[in-house]
C-alpha cells in the first residue's frame, strides 16, 4: 500500500529477463533506501514492485508478464526514463495522498500541459489504440473532485467529460517539480490507477449477494448506516 506522495526519482537503466534495474537519481534517495531490505515492495511509478537485489546507487526488482501489458514498462522508452519512487507505507505513516495499491489499471496519455497562475493544467486522454482498455478498466473510476494515480502521484481530478474519455488535473509547482510529470510531452503514456475505494463501491452496487435460486439479491438502499456497516466511516 503506498500514499502517492513521491519520495525520489529514479532511472529505470534497463528492463530484461523479467528484471528491472532501477538507480537513484537524487541526492535525496535516502527517504527509499533508508530501511529498503529484498522483498520489499517499492512503486516505481506507481508499479508497485518486488525488491530481489539491493545496489549501492539503486535497486532490482522482478517484473512479471502481467505488469509488462498494464503499464508503461511494456512500452519503453528508447532513453533511460525517470520513474517516480515511493517506498511501501509504513504503520502509523502520515497517509497525506489516498490509497494506492500500486496495481495499474492500465495506461493514459499526455494531451495537453498549459501553465497557469499558479499550477500546471495537465489533459490525459486514452491512447487511440486502447480506448477499449480506457473504457472497460479505468473511465468509470474518474469523477470529478475524485482521486487518481498518475504515474504513483496522488492526484485530484480537476474536470472530465460525462464517458469520461478525458479528464484535467491541477499539478501544484511542488508536485510538478520533484516528479517526472515535468518530463512529459504530448504523447508521453502514464500509469493510471483508479481510487480502490471507488473499486469497492461498484462491487456493492453491481453485485448483491445469491440467493438459493442463483439470482442476485435486490441491492440494500446506499445510505449512510448501510456505508458505516460495511466499513466506509
Amino acid at each position: 500500500m503506498f500514499t502517492g506522495l513521491v519520495q525520489a526519482l529514479g532511472t529505470l537503466e534497463s528492463l530484461s529477463d523479467g528484471y528491472a534495474r532501477i538507480r537513484y537519481r537524487c541526492a535525496n534517495y535516502e527517504a527509499i533506501a533508508r530501511d529498503l531490505a529484498v522483498g520489499d515492495s517499492v512503486a516505481v511509478d506507481g508499479i508497485c514492485l518486488t525488491v530481489e537485489t539491493i545496489l549501492a546507487q539503486g535497486f532490482v526488482a522482478s517484473v512479471s508478464p502481467e505488469t509488462l501489458t498494464r503499464s508503461t514498462l511494456g512500452r519503453p522508452s528508447p532513453t533511460p526514463a525517470s520513474v517516480n519512487l515511493e517506498g511501501s507505507l509504513r504503520v502509523g505513516s502520515k497517509l497525506g495522498g489516498h490509497f494506492v495499491t500500486g496495481h495499474v489499471d492500465g495506461i493514459g496519455c499526455l494531451q495537453s500541459s498549459v501553465l497557469m497562475d499558479n499550477s500546471w493544467e495537465m489533459t490525459f486522454t486514452a491512447p487511440p489504440s486502447l480506448e477499449r482498455q480506457w473504457r472497460d478498466r479505468i473511465a468509470r473510476y474518474i469523477v470529478p473532485k475524485g482521486s487518481i494515480a498518475v504515474n504513483g502521484i496522488s492526484l485530484t481530478v480537476a474536470d472530465c467529460d460525462d464517458d469520461s474519455n478525458w479528464f484535467t488535473v491541477a499539478v501544484i509547482p511542488h508536485t510538478y517539480a520533484e516528479t517526472n510529470l515535468r518530463e512529459l510531452q504530448p504523447g508521453s503514456w502514464v500509469n493510471l490507477e483508479g481510487d480502490v475505494l471507488g473499486k469497492y463501491v461498484e462491487k456493492f452496487l453491481h453485485h448483491g449477494k445469491p440467493t438459493p435460486n442463483g439470482r442476485d439479491r435486490q441491492l440494500e438502499a446506499i445510505s449512510p448506516e448501510f456505508l458505516s456497516e460495511h466499513g466506509y466511516l
